[in-house]
């Protein structure tokens, strides 16, 4: 025999393992034998008796709901009145299962009792057979189905083949002129058909058919895909003579409550499954065998619940657990990292979340977003898991030697921070010998006295710098128009106020790191960037094209991309998208509240206090948007 317990008690196929484990368990049986071991092989090491008893202890404590046929479908077969009832005490729910299971056996090896009521074979076990009022074989269920509509017309059976049990409905009005009547008369006759059938279905006739419609109920359980019907028993597919559709196709009519969508079959409301699903994993990654047992409880079976959890939306299977997966790439990298435990690559986490999301967008949110702590030069971590964040070469040897005692080593300096982070001896001893540091009596280095460390006091501080922007959170970012040289590779300069803010000076140099590779900015006789040809390919960007960026405390590279403006936009919305806003807007008010913001002014600014400020600061061509008569 090659069935298991499971495939003739259809509810172990929903329960949940927890549930079933501590009233099936068995020294003598292995682990969710009930699932894994042939039925008489179970009976033969521990008896039938034992098997019979545990069935029974699970009827009480788990399907007291549930009538004994469900639970058992083979008793409709040797006591169909006892089949209806819900288990009520052991002693007489023990008798009925052993009595099932001993016939069912014995009718394997060919000794079944001549006065036992007849067991189907092993090969037919799993689902109930039609059977009459006193247990012996009548018709074929699909034969029960077909005497339904035996005495039906033409008319009628089309109605019902094509409209009624189809898998795509056709309309009235192509039923009313095939058979050149009304519409009216087709629904009509249509209203007539569904009445029929619902009458023969109330006969005694149709009782095996009820029966079958209570077993599938309990062993589809509360979703399954869609095909699952037309496997859940052997002759659902069988065509139907009268209708000339598999029988399955009716049997779907006749489940009601159920939903189809998508692809499944749902008890009750769809999105209301989906929506229970999606709360039983607000709190973070579930790993799957868990999350299998947790749906189990929402009545899933626990063979289909993974394929329910991948077609829940906001849900992801992802490495081996269950993850919330909105729409944010933010909480999308924060899924990735809770599920590997340790920082990654922003490459890494691009990989996992398998998406359309830039490069450059996921590093700049990594950098942005609180949730996220940098802790190399290349990997981010969850700022909740704690640990040193990584600052920039510089700022971190200025933690080396506070933690000194205010000097230290050159060499130990190289030495601690190329151990703990990705980066390289010749560029911590550059930054170490630069702006900021300088040397003590026995050859080490401290942080340069105030006056020596002051920071570098432009002409123009950065909000008065032509094309430089202040973002809602406070940080200053530059527009790079890009141009042909950008294009090239070429370097280009920085305005000295920009560079400033950066914390730069003349003289100095600032490597800041992209996903590209290292783009150095360097003072000399002006403030020079690097070539952004890299960075420009990543974005596709073009001539014509803008990219606003800055640096962040840890020396990375921020850029956003603007495609060029679309031609025909009306002045205001182009003076707007000169500062990085492309978002449409209420009024002119709105939009200069906006630019005011933008260039530093203070809530309320006048338009002519911030006409003037761009105008000092030279940016002439969002001035030609506002004011075209403007000088």
């Amino acid at each position: 025999m090659n069935l298991s317990l499971s495939d003739i008690v259809p509810p172990l196929r929903w329960t949940a393992p927890s549930q079933v484990e501590p009233i099936a368990r068995d020294p003598r049986l292995p682990d969710a034998w009930w699932q894994a071991l042939p039925l008489d092989r179970a009976c033969l090491i521990a008896g039938t008796a034992q098997v019979a008893g545990r069935l029974a202890d699970m009827a009480m404590t788990c399907w007291g709901h549930l009538p004994l046929g469900d639970i058992l479908p083979l008793l409709r077969m040797t006591d169909p009145d006892k089949s209806l009832k819900t288990p009520q005490s052991r002693e007489e729910v023990f008798p009925l299962f052993a009595g099932v299971l001993s016939r069912l056996l014995a009718s394997e090896t060919g000794t079944a009792p001549a006065d036992a009521p007849p067991i189907p074979s092993a090969a037919t076990a799993a689902a109930p057979a039609a059977t009459g009022a006193g247990g012996a074989a009548e018709r074929s269920l699909p034969e029960l189905i077909d005497g339904i509509f035996a005495d039906l017309d033409e008319r009628q059976r089309a109605i019902a083949a094509d409209r009624v049990y189809a898998e795509r409905r056709v309309t009235l009005d192509e039923l009313a002129q095939r058979f050149s009547v009304t519409r009216e008369r087709i629904r009509q006759i249509e209203r007539d058909l569904r009445d029929h059938v619902q009458a023969r279905l109330a006969t005694p006739e149709a009782t095996p058919l009820a029966a079958h419609l209570a077993w599938l109920r309990t062993s589809l359980g509360s979703a399954v895909p869609g095909e699952d019907l037309a496997a859940a028993a052997p002759w659902h597919r069988a065509e139907l003579g009268t209708l000339r559709l598999p029988a399955w196709r009716f049997i779907r009519n006749l489940l009601t409550g159920y939903e189809q969508a998508d692809g499944w079959l749902v008890a009750g409301g769809a999105e209301e499954l989906k929506e229970k699903t999606r709360q039983l994993f607000t709190d973070g990654p579930v790993k799957l065998p868990e999350a299998v047992g947790m749906v189990a409880q929402l009545g899933i079976r626990e063979d289909v619940a993974e394929r329910w959890l991948a077609s829940v939306p906001h849900l992801r299977i992802l490495e081996g657990h269950v993850v919330p997966w909105p729409r944010s790439v933010n909480e999308k990298a924060e899924a990735v990292l809770a599920v590997a435990e340790s920082p990654l690559s922003p490459e890494e986490i691009q990989s996992r979340i398998g998406e359309d999301y830039s490069l450059v967008g996921i590093r700049n949110q990594l950098t942005a977003d609180d949730r996220f702590l940098r802790v190399d030069r290349n990997r981010y971590g969850l700022a909740r898991w704690g640990g040193e964040e990584y600052i920039g070469i510089r700022e971190m040897i200025v933690r080396e030697i506070e933690r000194a005692g205010g000097e230290a080593s050159v060499n130990s300096i190289v030495a601690n921070l190329t151990t703990r982070y990705e980066v390289s001896e010749s560029s911590v001893r550059a930054y170490a010998g630069g702006p900021g540091f300088e040397r003590t009596q026995r050859g080490w280095i401290r942080v340069a006295a105030p006056e020596q460390a002051e920071p570098y006091q432009p002409r123009r501080d950065v909000s008065m710098t032509r094309r430089s922007f202040r973002s809602r959170d406070g940080r200053w970012w530059h527009r790079v128009d890009v141009n042909a040289e950008h294009l090239r590779g070429s370097g280009s300069p920085l305005p000295t106020g920009f560079a400033a803010h950066l914390g730069m000076a003349p003289g100095g140099q600032l490597t800041t790191s992209t996903p590209s590779g290292d783009v150095m900015i360097s003072w000399h006789n002006q403030p020079t960037m690097g070539s952004i040809r890299a960075v420009l390919a990543d974005y596709n960007a073009g001539e014509g094209d803008s990219i606003f960026l800055t640096v962040s405390d840890g020396g990375e590279l921020l850029t956003r991309y603007l495609p060029q403006a679309a031609t025909g936009l009306p002045p205001i919305n182009m003076a707007l998208h000169l500062i990085g806003y492309t978002a449409p807007v209420a009024s002119e008010a709105e939009a200069l509240r906006l630019i005011g913001a933008r260039i530093g002014l203070p809530e309320g600014a006048s338009r002519e206090e911030i006409l003037t400020r761009l105008r000092e600061r030279g940016d002439r061509d969002i001035l030609a948007f506002l004011d075209p008569e403007a000088p």
